[in-house]
């Protein structure tokens, strides 16, 4: 596996779990709103597999959890046998997600490799390859969604915001197409390191019309918070 870097703690990224968040390298898209330029285009400082391991290891019963997100964790042919060895030590995983690979994550579900999947849904599914800047699968997407709606596994849905590349009215189309699940954010964007430093202009949407997408989302999914 290839590894570009890790955040030692975090209480935020798996709900209410103290997690270690380790980075892979690679991507299949390239949104250009993208926070982790280097894991993309694989310029990451890189770190062996060994070391990670022995971080883990001196952290048993400090950490509860290890999130594994990217980059796509899930391009990495050896990414199962990766969190196999992270639940030998003992961890909760926590797996992000663009779900261009069903059969990856079904695998790690059947597996019990996984105990929390967050998928990212980047637009309406028509607006795919514009958002994401790379040829998409859309059956893909849709058979993740579906996937995780089954429930065998903990999972949210949530989606990045810019202003500029999705309207409150898109929001429908999202929610027709996660209808029914259990959890959804909505993730403002904060410009900072981007794929395309042109976005660092870009802005979002404002609090009173984030509670107005809120509302649109309350009537398709169980849960709907703003992050």
């Amino acid at each position: 596996m290839r590894l570009g870097g890790l955040q030692k703690c975090s209480l935020i990224d798996y709900p209410k779990k103290v997690s270690a968040i380790v980075f892979t390298v690679g991507c299949n898209f390239r949104c250009p709103y993208c926070h982790n330029p280097e894991l993309v285009d694989e310029t990451a400082d890189e770190i062996s597999e060994e070391a990670f391991f022995s971080f883990l290891m001196n952290r048993r019963g400090k950490l509860d959890a290890v999130t594994v997100t990217g980059g796509e964790p899930t391009v990495h042919d050896d990414l199962l046998s990766f969190l196999e060895k992270i639940k030998q030590l003992g961890f909760l995983v926590k797996l992000d997600s663009n779900g261009t690979h069903s059969d990856m994550l079904r695998g790690a579900i059947d597996a019990k490799l996984v105990d929390y999947i967050a998928m990212d849904i980047k637009a309406p599914l028509r607006m795919y390859e514009g958002t994401v800047a790379r040829p998409v699968d859309i059956e893909e997407i849709k058979k993740s969604i579906a996937l995780l709606k089954e429930g065998q596994v903990a999972y949210e849905f949530r989606t990045t915001v810019i202003k500029s590349l999705l309207s409150i009215e898109d929001f429908h189309e999202i929610g027709t197409a996660i209808a029914g699940a259990d959890r959804y954010y909505l993730q403002k964007f904060v410009p900072t390191k981007l794929l395309n430093p042109a976005f660092i202009k870009k802005t979002t949407y404002s609090d009173e019309e984030f509670r107005e997408i809120k509302s649109i989302m309350d009537s398709y999914v169980t849960t709907c918070n703003i992050r």
